[in-house]
């Protein structure tokens, strides 16, 4: 619903908050017919539905607790009739019937507050709320007994800084209305009226008609001469030039840039000497009409020095772009995954949602292990990989597991610690299917890069053979004094590990990235532990885990127990939109997958090539998880599966471009940012340096003249306790394991020096899968 034209009052409370909840919003109960919380500690609260009184009413939590969700108050009747020309569109509106249309809802990953007032009474005009703000939405009561409307459409994916300036946009247009005089920026319009006379619509349509920006094709180059002809050739401000860029530009690159990249690119356009005279374009007039080529050959000429990321987003490691950790709605799986986590995190000392969704993903893996498949033999045998430091509670959700197994009789499958790839056999003979909980998996994945002669008896080869063998015959070794082999008909084996992040991040490498086993892990940045709360304990499992746990157990979807040892799994079968969708997910990965054939980038290429078969899988568990008696992949499953492996896969090859060294001296390159990216201020004085890096002064040399002149650092003077001191700083910021440097809502930064803040959480990419929902019916296939 896009406006308030329904009634809310019938709808329960509770049913409601339990809707938003499964939208990955969390809200907070709020005193009836009332805007204003009912406790002081509100903006930490993460409460479950069942707790939220009968007669409250109920407020979102915006910004980063519920996956960035902003909310735009058009607080005046200006502002209403305004919005649609100046705000960026979106279905999700909300309102009440004397004050329709009053709110308008976005995703705009690390936006912060904003607040518009008319200079001349203080009197609020718009507002964008975000972290650290929460807004009313239906079933809730206003102070008048009028009824908000429920907030139930998608909201539209914005980009921040675009949203931040559409919003200032309305506040000046709504100020000029009502006759004080005040500078106003034109909304983003293209219409052919305007182009003659508006400076910011004659830049939007130069932008139309320039090349985007294509990775592996001078994409760099081709954005910062787009950033220049906003900056520079029309003269518009950086925040202005930012918005349209974002909004007129990125869309049309492959693949789209982050908000950082997009910032920077600005930045250098305003700080850069240029050959044309500042606003060249803007006093000439009237330009080429839109559909003329624009003649941009004395503009782009190509950099004298090819800057590391430029050489690192067109050849090598796919695209260097971070989208951050994993969002936190993609941790929502519809039913049993849900539960299981809400189980967890409700009686965990430390709760952390990111630990309780893996080791229910886990759970739900291990129990549809060999019994059910997708029509192209997929099962739903999955690897997953938690980075969680000391104390972040990534041993609750273990326990969980155990005791679901222990309680349904099957505590045989579960394994523990990697004795050798041999110990992981002998426990697969003496139970088809495992789940394994390892805290110890640093080891395991430094071995990859340890085993130079790839021994077929090594844990991770071991690891990877089982993984691809679930549809197959895997043979045993043969033992001493043992006739012929054992073999297991289709085994299973799901893996629950956690790593330290530093470890992690140390033993990346080209090999590593290269092999097949640690191209089929799930890895999830799960951040820094939860606040703490009175534990319960992991044996007082509820009933609706047990039963369909144990539903699981006696599920044989082809006959009695015979069938234990040489199963016959149940189809899942694609509903026919979901099965489009995912077609769609296939193509894109191929064309990725090309494209990193045609440079010979082995990293990029091994990750493309399972992104689709990660999708599948899990959107199999989905399935499963929703509704266990009748599965049925739909195409919700899809989208979610979809985006979660996109994200991955973007996210696997962006750590390998900033951790991952390809030479020696790129080695060292890589060390020399990460020492300024763990000091404050990303700055750190020369001498210092020095000591650290443990380079000889020709080569210290070498590693900085090469930095600044792919502008990932500059030099800088530090002030000392004693004098002032030669230094250099960072520009371009890696994400570091230890780093945890966020912008609060409270804080000021200079636009001017975006390395000051390091964002953990980018604009989130969406896979552009398109098709409607279908209502579940029964989804297995003959399993004979």
């Amino acid at each position: 619903m896009s406006v308030g034209t329904k009634s809310n009052q019938q709808t329960g409370i509770r049913d409601q908050v339990a809707i938003y909840r499964q939208r990955g919003w969390y809200c907070v109960p709020l005193r009836p017919r009332s805007k204003s919380p009912s406790r002081r500690d509100w903006t930490n609260l993460r409460l479950a539905p069942d707790v939220f009184p009968d007669n409250c009413n109920v407020g979102i939590i915006l910004g980063e607790p519920s996956g960035w969700l902003v909310g735009v108050d058009l607080d005046c009747p200006e502002a209403i009739e305004l919005a649609d020309q100046y705000l960026p569109p979106t279905s999700a509106i909300t309102g009440r019937p004397s004050s329709p249309k009053s709110h308008r809802w976005y995703i705009a990953a690390n936006a912060a507050t904003e607040k518009h007032q008319d200079p001349t009474d203080g009197s609020m005009i718009v507002e964008l709320r975000s972290t650290g703000g929460q807004t009313v939405v239906g079933p809730s009561i206003h102070p008048d007994g009028e009824p908000y409307d429920i907030l139930d459409t998608e909201p539209a994916t914005v980009p921040a800084p675009m949203l931040a300036a559409c919003v200032k946009a309305l506040a000046d247009a709504v100020i000029v209305k009502r006759g004080v005089p005040a500078p106003i920026k034109q909304p983003l319009t293209k219409t052919r009226s305007t182009i003659e006379s508006d400076v910011e619509a004659r830049a939007i349509a130069y932008i139309a008609a320039m090349p985007p920006a294509i990775s592996g094709s001078g994409g760099h180059s081709q954005t910062y001469a787009a950033a220049t002809v906003l900056v520079h050739g029309f003269g518009l401000e950086p925040d202005r030039a930012l918005a349209i860029l974002a909004a007129e530009y990125n869309p049309r690159c492959s693949p789209p840039w982050s908000d950082r990249e997009l910032q920077h690119k600005i930045n250098q356009a305003a700080t850069k000497p240029h050959d044309r005279p500042f606003g060249w374009l803007r006093d000439e007039g009237p330009i080429e009409p839109i559909g003329e080529t624009v003649d941009l050959s004395g503009f782009m000429a190509k950099p004298a020095v090819v800057s590391f990321k430029a050489r690192t987003s067109s050849s090598k490691f796919g695209d260097n772009v971070d989208p951050g950790r994993l969002p936190e709605r993609l941790f929502n799986v519809p039913g049993f995954v849900r539960r299981v986590m809400d189980f967890s995190l409700a009686n965990a000392p430390y709760p952390n949602i990111g630990l309780a969704f893996c080791g229910a993903m886990a759970l739900q893996s291990y129990l549809a292990g060999r019994k059910v498949c997708t029509a192209g033999d997929l099962r739903t045998n999955i690897y997953l990989l938690a980075l969680a430091g000391s104390g972040t509670g990534k041993e609750f959700p273990r326990k969980v597991n155990s005791q679901v197994l222990f309680q349904i009789g099957e505590s045989r499958a579960l394994g523990d610690k990697f004795a050798s790839g041999e110990g992981i056999q002998d426990c697969l003979a003496r139970s088809n299917k495992m789940l394994f909980q390892n805290d110890e998996m640093d080891g395991v994945l430094r071995q990859i890069n340890l085993d130079r002669d790839s021994s077929r008896e090594s844990i991770p080869n071991i690891l990877l053979t089982l993984y691809t063998s679930a549809g197959d015959v895997y043979p045993l070794r043969v033992k001493a004094n043992q006739k012929e082999a054992n073999h297991v008909d289709q085994p299973h084996l799901t893996l629950f590990g956690t790593a330290t992040p530093q470890y992690f991040y140390e033993s990346l490498s080209k090999r590593m990235l290269a092999n097949g086993f640690f191209a089929r892990l799930n890895i999830i940045d799960v951040g820094k532990r939860g606040k703490g709360q009175t534990p319960g304990s992991a044996r007082n499992l509820p009933d609706s885990i047990l039963d369909v746990a144990k539903w699981w157990t006696d599920f044989h979807p082809s006959g009695g127990n015979f069938m234990q040892l040489y199963p016959k799994p149940a189809t899942v079968l694609f509903a026919p939109d979901a099965e489009a969708a995912i077609t769609e997910l296939r193509h894109q990965t191929e064309v990725e997958y090309d494209k990193a054939d045609d440079v010979g980038d082995e990293v990029a290429r091994a990750a493309w090539s399972r992104t689709c078969e990660h999708a599948k899988k899990l959107a199999l568990i989905y399935a499963c998880s929703e509704n266990h008696e009748k599965p049925l992949i739909t195409l919700d499953a899809v989208r979610w599966a979809s985006e979660f492996s996109l994200h991955q896969t973007r996210r696997q090859l962006y750590l390998a471009s900033v951790h991952v060294a390809e030479n020696p001296f790129h080695k060292e390159c890589l060390k020399f940012k990460k020492r300024l990216a763990e000091r404050e201020g990303f700055m750190m004085p020369r001498r210092e340096l020095m000591r650290s890096m443990t380079l000889k002064a020709s080569d210290f040399d070498q590693v900085v003249q090469t930095l600044i002149q792919q502008e990932e650092i500059e030099s800088v003077s530090i002030q000392t306790k004693t004098k002032p001191a030669a230094g250099y700083r960072l520009i371009t910021v890696p994400e570091l394991p230890s780093q945890t440097v966020r912008k609060s809502v409270s804080e000021t930064v200079d636009d001017s020096d975006v390395s000051a803040v390091e964002t953990t959480d980018p604009t989130e990419k969406r896979s552009n899968l398109s098709g409607l929902s279908v209502s579940a019916t029964d989804g297995f296939a003959d399993g004979s």
